[in-house]
């Protein structure tokens, strides 16, 4: 058995909660106004989409740090298309990575974006069991 992570999500108001987990940092979570929220936190379907992208991100980061690319930016766009009908669940979501920097090597971006698909990131593996996942990536010279 791997580690385990505690989370706790508390109702704040209304709609509103607030989510915090062992490392002591907290997320506020609101439905939208036709929910009943108020439309002042994150959806939860949101952050699944936010929490791919940072674990892919710093693993790509990571990997490419490590073969030495000069990157001066770096930044992940994902866009997450539902099922129409409950549970609404992500049927396709793309990923598209940005990467600037000096003379980046389009083999090694392939290689660590590869690797974090394939091996490393836990959500992405945990998300194609429902979802298509396809990723580009776009190297822009600094």
């Amino acid at each position: 058995m791997g580690s385990e992570i505690n989370a706790k999500v508390s109702l704040i108001n209304g709609m509103e909660f607030s989510g915090s987990s062992d490392s002591g940092h907290a997320v506020k979570m609101d439905a939208a106004d036709e929910f009943g929220g108020k439309n002042i936190g994150f959806r939860p379907m949101e952050l699944i989409l936010v929490g791919l992208g940072g674990c892919t991100g710093m693993d790509v980061i990571s990997m490419l740090r490590k073969m030495k690319q000069d990157i001066s930016d770096f930044e992940i766009n994902l866009k997450g298309k539902r099922a129409e009908d409950h549970p609404k669940v992500y049927k396709e979501i793309e990923i598209e990575f940005v990467v600037k920097g000096r003379n980046l090597s389009e083999t090694s971006v392939a290689k660590a974006i590869k690797l974090s698909e394939e091996k490393y990131c836990s959500v992405g593996n945990m998300l194609n069991k429902t979802a298509k996942i396809t990723t580009s990536y776009r190297i822009v010279e600094a």
